[in-house]
C-alpha cells in the first residue's frame, strides 16, 4: 500500500483538484483508493457531494463526542474510490493536540491499525504547515507538491521541503517528495519561463506530466463529481489519467527496492 500526502501551504495551486482526480484516475486504472480529507475546509468532501455526520475528526480526536474507527466513516464515491470525509470541527484538532506527546504521529498510528486493504491512500492536506500537515507527512511515504508556474507559488516551496526533510530526520521516517506542475496555462509565455526554472531546480524530483488549465475540472467540482464521472474525454481527465499511469509505473520499481 502506498500512502501519499498531497500538500502545499499556498491555496489555489490545484491541491484538492489533484487529490480528488488523481484518486479517481488511480481507481479507473484498477487500483483501490482511499482519499482522506484532512483539510477542515472540506473542499474534497464538498467537491464530491459527500454528506456525513462523522468525519476524520471523530477518528483522530480523543475529545470527540462520538469516537469511531477509520472504517466507520468511509464513504464510497465510485467503483474502487472511497473517501474519509472532513468537517469544519477538524480545525480544533491542532489546539487539542498542542500539549500531547506524539501528536505528530496520531494519523500514522491510525493507519498502522487500519485493517482495510487499499492499494493507495491519498491525503488532501490543509493549505498550511500545521499539525495536520505534519501528521500527513509523518504517515506518508511519499509527498506530492502541486505548484503553479507562478512566482508566488514557488516562494513557499523551500519551506515546505524543509518540513518534509525535518519530519524525515527528526522522526527517522523515510519520505520522498515530487513536484507536480498544475494549473499550467500554455497560452502564457511567462508560464513556460517559470516551467523552465522549475525543471532546472527540481530535475529528477519533477513529474514528467503536467496538469493544464481546464475549465471542465472546475465544472466537475461545482457539480459534485470527479472529472471521470463528469467528462472523461476532456483535457483535464487525460492529464490526470497520464499522471496516474506515471505513478503506477513506479510500482515495479518500489517492489524491487
Amino acid at each position: 500500500m502506498r500512502i501519499i500526502a498531497i500538500t502545499n501551504q499556498k491555496g489555489g495551486c490545484g491541491k484538492t483538484t489533484t487529490a480528488v482526480n488523481l484518486a479517481a484516475s488511480l481507481a479507473t486504472n484498477g487500483r483501490r483508493v482511499l482519499l482522506i480529507d484532512l483539510d477542515p475546509q472540506s473542499h474534497a468532501t464538498l467537491g464530491l457531494n459527500i454528506k456525513s455526520p462523522l468525519s476524520i475528526y471523530n477518528v483522530l480526536s480523543k475529545m470527540a463526542h462520538q469516537k469511531v474507527k477509520l472504517d466507520n466513516i468511509i464513504q464510497n464515491v465510485s467503483p474502487d474510490f472511497d473517501i474519509a470525509p472532513s468537517s469544519i470541527i477538524l480545525s480544533t484538532l491542532e489546539q487539542e493536540l498542542a500539549g500531547e506527546i506524539g501528536r505528530e504521529s496520531r494519523l500514522w498510528e491510525t493507519l498502522n491499525n487500519f485493517q482495510e486493504h487499499y492499494d493507495y491512500i491519498l491525503m488532501d492536506c490543509p493549505p498550511n504547515l500545521g499539525i495536520l500537515t505534519i501528521n500527513a507527512i509523518r504517515a506518508a511515504s511519499e509527498v506530492i507538491i502541486p505548484v503553479e508556474a507562478s512566482r508566488f507559488s514557488l516562494e513557499g516551496l523551500d519551506q515546505l521541503i524543509s518540513i518534509v526533510n525535518l519530519v524525515r530526520d527528526r522522526l527517522n521516517h523515510e519520505v520522498s517528495f515530487r513536484v507536480l506542475v498544475a494549473n499550467f496555462d500554455s497560452r502564457l509565455a511567462h508560464s513556460f519561463k517559470l516551467l523552465g526554472k522549475i525543471k532546472a531546480d527540481f530535475k529528477d524530483r519533477l513529474f514528467s506530466n503536467i496538469i493544464h488549465v481546464n475549465v471542465k475540472l472546475k465544472e466537475a467540482q461545482n457539480q459534485g463529481a470527479h472529472i471521470f464521472d463528469f467528462d472523461k474525454y476532456c483535457r483535464g481527465a487525460k492529464d490526470y489519467f497520464s499522471l496516474a499511469r506515471e505513478i503506477i509505473i513506479q510500482e515495479k520499481h518500489l517492489c524491487r527496492t
